[in-house]
């Protein structure tokens, strides 16, 4: 029989997490990791939500798949019969979902013969996840089919609005914010709320791992654990940074040569697709654009691709934008006519209010952006203008134009201005927050 997959997934959490050296008590992430292959070089296909999730779950680009904007907002893919859970149940798989999933605006476009999502406000998190993981874990220990299961399991934490970090949890004073927002009473206050969040993940993903284990069906199990994208920070989410675009990614399974070690090895999370079909021993379908990067479990340093790309076209409001990112060097490019901040795409919190009070909406960006990574990991300075630079520049753009032929970019064939589709609503860019009243553009 083929193995099961177990996908676990979390909103939010980029690579802030205990696997990665920071201060983010993950114990049982971190145990995964430990006893699996914890993948340092992972990159989302999208740095926002439904289109990170179809970049994994399509082995496509999101704008191949029309995804181009958040589900619960009206965009949707042209074509759910590649999604992975509808592949999976057509090769004999039972399919599951028990969470969040943002792909759809209703789980049975998924291909899932059982789903179970407690829909709980953003003050009641906590009940989410762990209403989540106990399902799933009941699931698992009383699983009776004849068949192997494809299980999403996903975890609404670490999205904001985070639930308040109990006294006793950490003190604020001794939390180090991110590195893109300062360090103030009110921000250290808010990342220490985040680490309560990642702790209510970690927790979920426990449960479920536990039950796991407790059915006896570890050893016939590959385990997937990831997130979508960055932390919801500014110049974070949202963002082709790689402080929006790199995420966790862990997998362990038995028999796998690289458990315990890592991989520095370029992969993008359109990848896993086709690393589950290999796995599995399945034909690959033709749509998958990604690579198989199940040899890194034999040889973890080998390179799977020489790059990788990334793109937000709508997530709150329209902010067109597309990145190639090399182990070496990042060019970002903005389209469209507008070249400021756009608020509705930061996630409300204090750093986001102070910095707009400071004059963040008076400020413009660059329209397209090169970093030198080996000189400048923080992508601080901005090479492309500079002589030096000139020839890295010319390859990256021409690999990145050709990119967007090969995938069928709308923004090559609308002068950069894509309509959204027909029903979805989007935020005007002159709105101060997702949820200011709504207009039809």
């Amino acid at each position: 029989m083929k193995k099961n997959i177990l996908y676990l997934h979390t909103h939010d959490s980029g690579r802030y997490l205990e696997p990665f050296g920071t201060a983010v008590k993950t114990p049982n992430l971190m145990k995964l990791a430990q006893e699996g292959t914890l993948f340092r070089q992972a990159y989302c296909a999208a740095p926002t939500c439904s289109p990170s999730r179809v970049g994994l779950l399509s082995g496509q680009s999101p704008h191949s798949t029309n995804m181009l904007g958040l589900a619960q907002r009206g965009f949707q893919m042209d074509c759910y019969d590649t999604h992975l859970s509808n592949f999976l149940r057509n090769q004999g798989y039972h399919t599951c979902l028990f969470g969040v999933q943002h792909e759809a605006s209703n789980p049975s476009m998924l291909g899932y013969d059982y789903w179970f999502d407690e829909d709980c406000h953003h003050s009641e998190f906590i009940r989410r996840d762990t209403a989540a993981s106990t399902r799933a874990a009941d699931y698992l220990l009383n699983y009776q089919e004849d068949k192997p299961f494809f299980m999403s399991v996903g975890f609404i934490n670490t999205h904001r609005r985070y639930p308040e970090a109990p006294a006793d949890f950490v003190n604020p004073d001794y939390v180090k914010p991110p590195m893109t927002i300062p360090d103030t009473k009110e921000n250290r206050k808010d990342m220490a709320d985040f680490m309560y969040s990642a702790k209510i993940a970690d927790d979920s993903v426990g449960v479920v791992l536990d039950a796991l284990k407790r059915s006896g069906r570890e050893e016939d199990t590959i385990i997937i654990f990831t997130t979508d994208h960055g932390i919801a920070f500014p110049f974070m989410k949202c963002n082709c940074y790689d402080t929006g675009i790199g995420v966790t990614l862990i997998m362990k399974f038995a028999g796998n040569q690289a458990a315990g070690k890592i991989s520095d090895s370029l992969i993008s999370q359109i990848d896993v697709y086709p690393t589950i079909c290999d796995m599995l021993e399945i034909r690959k379908p033709d749509y998958l654009q990604g690579r198989s990067f199940a040899g890194l479990f034999t040889d973890p340093e080998q390179e799977i691709n020489s790059e990788i790309f990334a793109e937000v076209t709508y997530h709150a409001a329209y902010e067109p934008m597309r990145c190639i990112r090399t182990s070496r060097y990042k060019l970002i490019r903005y389209f469209d006519y507008h070249n400021g901040y756009v608020p509705a795409n930061i996630d409300a919190s204090p750093s986001k209010d102070d910095m707009i009070d400071a004059g963040l909406l008076r400020q413009t960006h660059e329209r397209e952006m090169l970093f030198d990574l080996a000189l400048d990991p923080l992508e601080r300075k901005n090479l492309v203008n500079s002589n030096d630079c000139k020839d890295v520049y010319d390859d990256l753009r021409l690999r990145l134009e050709n990119w967007m032929e090969r995938t069928g970019d709308p923004l090559l064939r609308v002068g950069y201005r894509v309509p959204k589709p027909e029903g979805a609503w989007v935020n005007r860019l002159s709105d101060l927050d997702p949820g200011c009243t709504l207009r039809e553009e």
